[in-house]
């Protein structure tokens, strides 16, 4: 396994791994997709079709409810808006490699944390747990539009 830069050979199979897990992440297309990659500050791969990971900074073009509430709250951080793992994956360590990629680069860039938002109805506890094993903690809670509840997560960097 790689982990690489997400470019638009990669499309296909990442909107295709996507749309399979939109409960947790929401729906993709080819424009969303293009939209959120060349608005991102980091998005990457895992090969071979492995996996995707999708995140931002304050700066960021990107209007979701879960990043405008981090914005409004916080100033140096990562949000995470996507993680998304093959489900013949899991388990490998895959995730564990994006978010540990992340904390570095996101480190050496100056950020003070990455943060992210885990759904809470419905539940994912999965996620919950693997979220705590990191270091991640709850900082906040909201209902959205389309009813999912979230549990919003931040994780500090320490050197």
């Amino acid at each position: 396994m790689t982990i690489e830069v997400l470019s638009r050979a990669d499309f296909a199979w990442v909107i295709a791994l996507g749309n399979a897990n939109q409960v947790e992440t929401g729906p993709l297309d080819e424009d969303r997709l293009s939209n959120l990659v060349e608005a991102s500050y980091l998005s990457q791969v895992a090969r071979p079709d492995l996996g995707f990971l999708i995140t931002f900074i304050p700066t960021s073009a990107y209007d979701s409810p879960n990043f405008v509430w981090f914005v409004e709250r916080m100033d140096k951080f990562v949000y995470v808006d996507r993680i998304v793992v093959a489900a013949h994956a899991r388990g490998q360590g895959i995730a564990r490699r994006f978010y540990e990629g992340l904390f570095a680069s996101a480190r050496a860039d100056g950020y003070e944390q990455v943060v992210c938002e885990v759904n809470s109805d419905p539940p994912n506890p999965v996620s919950d747990q693997f979220h705590a094993a990191l270091g991640f903690t709850p900082v906040g809670q909201a209902t959205l539009s389309n009813g999912k509840s979230v549990t919003y997560l931040s994780r500090t960097l320490k050197d």
